[in-house]
């Protein structure tokens, strides 16, 4: 598998400064995190934009969907902020012979117990197993773009036809 991963920000990258909860989406993470789960295929990470998902704009995500298009790569994995990750997901539907999974963290990356390296290694394993498509892989799930929802009450994706 080569893999090509475009990062858009959101709560995987925060980095909080103090206790009231100021934060910035910093450096992308995920090649750290990959190289310390000792990823063993062929990755390349392009840092598309650095924002929370409820600021992304529809040319940011036209901007996501040209990177997706744009790459050689048939695997493409998006690390991108939960509260915006279905609407870019809609975005990136139609693009042909490419396999799309976003992810990202409920918690920052930075953050004992985050579950950013849980979602990034499922949605791993999904973009060697799933038909070229579009999906999103959170909580030990994955998830059709056409039938997933954030529940934001309980704060985890669901079905939406379950």
């Amino acid at each position: 598998m080569d893999l090509h991963i475009i990062t858009t920000g959101g709560t995987i990258d925060k980095i909080y400064f103090d206790a009231k909860s100021d934060y910035q989406v910093g450096e992308p993470v995920i090649g750290e995190l990959l190289e310390s789960m000792g990823a063993q295929f062929p990755y390349t990470v392009e840092s598309a934009m650095r924002k929370d998902s409820l600021e992304l704009t529809e040319e940011d995500r036209a901007a996501i969907r040209q990177s997706t298009e744009r790459c050689v790569e048939q695997q493409v994995l998006i690390t991108h902020g939960t509260d915006g990750m279905v609407r870019t997901g809609q975005a990136l539907k139609g693009i042909p012979g490419k396999t799309i999974v976003l992810t990202g963290a409920l918690q920052p990356a930075a953050f004992k117990g985050s579950d950013a390296i849980f979602n990034i290694g499922c949605a791993i394993g999904a973009l060697q197993a799933a038909a070229p498509g579009v999906y999103i892989a959170m909580n030990g799930q994955l998830f059709d773009i056409d039938n997933v929802q954030k529940n934001l009450e309980a704060n985890r994706f669901e079905v939406l036809n379950a």
